[in-house]
C-alpha cells in the first residue's frame, strides 16, 4: 500500500475539495424543492424590486441655487462680494457709473459695520444690495434657525442704513446644501451662485486670464462674480465691461435678471420659465 505524504500543498487542496462539496450539498439541500424560474418570471421579480425602491424609496432630489437664467435677451448681471477691505470700493463704483451699469452688491455684515457710508454709498448710486451673511460662516455646517438669524441680523443692519432689506442671498464660499437653500427660501430669499467666475481672488491670475475665462464663453442669463477687494478688477473690469456691451450684453441687476411666474430650476441650476400644457 502507497504511504501518502502528508504535505502543507495536498493538506490545502483536500480541504478546498471538502469546502467545495460542502457547498454543492447545502445548494442541492436549499434549492431541491424550488420550482425552476423563468426568464419572464426572472424579469418579473427584478421589475417588482425596481418598482419597491421607486415607490418606497424615491431618489432624494437635491435642492439648488439659482446659477443663471434662461432667457434669450442678451441680459446678463454683474454681481460683486463684498466681505473684507474697501479701497477700491470708490474705483469700482465709479467704472459702473462711467459705463451706466446697475450691479448687485453681496454684503457680508463685517463689512457692512465697518464701512456703512459705503453701503449707503452703493444703494445711493443705484445698486442693488444682496445678503450675504452676518459672519461669513460655513453655513451647511449649521441648522435652519442659525441660518435664518445670520441672514435676519444682517438685513436688520442694511434696513437701518438704507432702508431696504434684501431678498436676494448668497452662501459664503459658495457652500450650500438642502438645508441653506431650504432656510433661505422659508425666510424669503432667492439663493444666488454664478455662472462665470473671474476667480479675482487668486493673486497669480493676470487680468487678460480674467477675461478670456468670462468672455469667450459669456452668454444671456449668466451671472458673472467679482470681487470688490479682487487684485486686478482696477485693471480688467472697464475691459470686461466695455467688450460685453459691445457683443450686444445688457448689464441689469440680479432681480431684474430672475425671470418672474411659474418658474423652475433645472439640473444644471439654470432658472427656467415653467411651460404651460
Amino acid at each position: 500500500m502507497p504511504i501518502i505524504v502528508l504535505t502543507k500543498k495536498n493538506l490545502l487542496i483536500a480541504l478546498l475539495c471538502v469546502a467545495l462539496l460542502a457547498g454543492g450539498l447545502f445548494l442541492w439541500l436549499r434549492f431541491r424543492d424550488r420550482p425552476i424560474q423563468s426568464r419572464g418570471e426572472t424579469a418579473q421579480a427584478m421589475a417588482q424590486v425596481e418598482n419597491y425602491e421607486l415607490n418606497v424609496l424615491p431618489m432624494k432630489s437635491r435642492e439648488l441655487p439659482v446659477y443663471g437664467v434662461g432667457r434669450g435677451d442678451n441680459r446678463i448681471a454683474l454681481t460683486i462680494d463684498a466681505a473684507w477691505d474697501a479701497d477700491k470700493t470708490p474705483f469700482i463704483l465709479d467704472t459702473l457709473d462711467k459705463y451706466s451699469v446697475k450691479a448687485t452688491f453681496f454684503l457680508c455684515g463685517v463689512w457692512v459695520k465697518q464701512y456703512p457710508d459705503f453701503v449707503k454709498e452703493i444703494a445711493k448710486r443705484g445698486h442693488e444690495i444682496g445678503n450675504h451673511s452676518l459672519t461669513h460662516p460655513h453655513m451647511s455646517r449649521m441648522d435652519a434657525i442659525g441660518i435664518q438669524k445670520e441672514l435676519r441680523d444682517l438685513d436688520d443692519m442694511l434696513e437701518e442704513l438704507t432702508g431696504k432689506r434684501s431678498t436676494l442671498f448668497r452662501p459664503p464660499f459658495g457652500e450650500y446644501n438642502d438645508t441653506v437653500i431650504k432656510a433661505a427660501r422659508e425666510a424669503g430669499y432667492e439663493v444666488i451662485q454664478w455662472s462665470r467666475d473671474t476667480v479675482d481672488w487668486k493673486q497669480d491670475r493676470s487680468a487678460q486670464t480674467i477675461l478670456d475665462g468670462v468672455l469667450k464663453k459669456l452668454q444671456s442669463g449668466d451671472i458673472i462674480l467679482c470681487h470688490n477687494n479682487g487684485y486686478k478688477i482696477e485693471t480688467y473690469l472697464p475691459v470686461l465691461i466695455e467688450t460685453a456691451q459691445q457683443k450686444g450684453y445688457s448689464f441689469v441687476t440680479v432681480s431684474e435678471l430672475l425671470l418672474s411666474g411659474e418658474t423652475s430650476i433645472d439640473n444644471n441650476g439654470i432658472q427656467q420659465a415653467k411651460k404651460r400644457p
